[in-house]
């Protein structure tokens, strides 16, 4: 892709790289973790080699992915500490899901929607994390009801998980614009001043 030399950097190299590493092990993770939660989508552990290979690489994708994302997170925290214009853009939402976002409260680099979807990813990430090292009882967990309630948080913060990730696609396909920014780092001075007229400022120095 030609780049504008107009165009705003959104991302640099590293923060994409590493945002899809923690996107590809998701998914990895995702499917090998419903082959173990219902019998009817055991066969996709055959993506993995078998089960008892989905088993053993399941928890060593899941390291990488913790790891991973645990930089992405101290990368990008503090962008996404709540801010009283992020409530207030949380109460125009319906505003902007009816098409009319060109009078929705002025944003920084991130709006209030994809900083509580910020949070409540490090939240499933952190159950989903703690309750994955318990469940590897082999190695760590010799108390089998720790395992069986482990395994039921396990599940639940996984569930939500995906749920919070189908959203989080879900908004950058319908915000034209959003899914070049992780695939190139940039976005348009267009699309920056609308979407997030605050972080535009900031970067630009333009406050027309």
């Amino acid at each position: 892709m030609i780049r504008n030399p107009r165009d705003l950097v959104r991302y640099n190299a590293s923060e994409r790289a590493n945002h899809w590493v923690v996107g590809i092990c998701f998914i990895l993770l995702a499917l090998s973790g419903l082959a173990f939660f219902h019998p009817a989508l055991f066969p996709l552990t055959q993506l993995f080699g078998g089960g008892a290979w989905t088993r053993i690489l399941h928890p060593y994708i899941g390291v990488v992915m913790a790891l991973s994302f645990l930089v992405m997170a101290l990368r990008f925290a503090k962008l996404n500490i709540m801010e009283p214009r992020d409530y207030e853009w949380l109460k125009n939402v319906d505003k902007m899901i009816d098409g009319d976002d060109h009078n929705m409260p002025e944003q920084g680099k991130y709006n209030g929607g994809q900083k509580l979807l910020f949070w409540g990813l490090v939240i499933s990430m952190a159950a989903i994390t703690v309750s994955g090292v318990f469940m590897w009882r082999a190695w760590w967990t010799p108390a089998v009801d720790i395992v069986r309630l482990a395994s039921v948080v396990h599940a639940i913060a996984a569930v939500a998980m995906i749920g919070l990730i189908i959203m989080h696609v879900y908004a950058a396909i319908w915000t034209r614009g959003t899914i070049r920014a992780m695939m190139y780092g940039t976005v348009t001075r267009a699309w920056a001043k609308q979407h997030h007229r605050g972080w535009y400022r900031k970067v630009t120095g333009d406050n027309d």
